[in-house]
């Protein structure tokens, strides 16, 4: 049924989305989206579209999505390194049984480095972490 659709529509974007308000009160019974606002998640912009005034309820549901897109998107990094984590567990085990030497000298020195380069970083950041406040 028409009247179930959302009051408003967010068409993600990089860096955030383009709100629609979604109207099926119309003669012609058909879904209608009027562009409101332009929105920026990365400095929390809000951008009225066309010169028009959002009112506070269009204000609120632009800061309500944006705070769930937010986690949403946090949520995600932490689940892509799990599975980074997980490609490192299947990346040592093809090293071990299956990598041919060709494979090997295609891929080890990228390997070394990145690991190098991640090492050092998880390293000082923890160190970071574990020195007091004041030091």
């Amino acid at each position: 049924m028409m009247s179930d659709l959302p009051e408003f529509y967010f068409r993600v974007r990089d860096n955030g989305a383009t709100v629609f308000r979604v109207d099926t009160e119309n003669r012609q019974r058909r879904i209608e989206m009027d562009q409101i606002a332009m929105v920026n998640i990365r400095n929390g912009e809000v951008k009225p579209h066309g010169g028009r005034d959002l009112s506070a309820q269009e204000m609120a549901e632009i800061q309500r999505w944006m705070a769930e897109r937010l986690a949403l998107l946090a949520q995600r990094d932490i689940d892509d390194i799990h599975r980074a984590v997980d490609y490192l567990n299947t990346t040592t085990q093809w090293v071990q049984a299956k990598a041919t030497d060709a494979q090997l000298d295609h891929v080890t020195d990228a390997l070394l480095l990145a690991m190098h380069d991640l090492r050092t970083v998880l390293v000082r950041k923890k160190a970071e972490r574990l020195m007091p406040p004041d030091s």
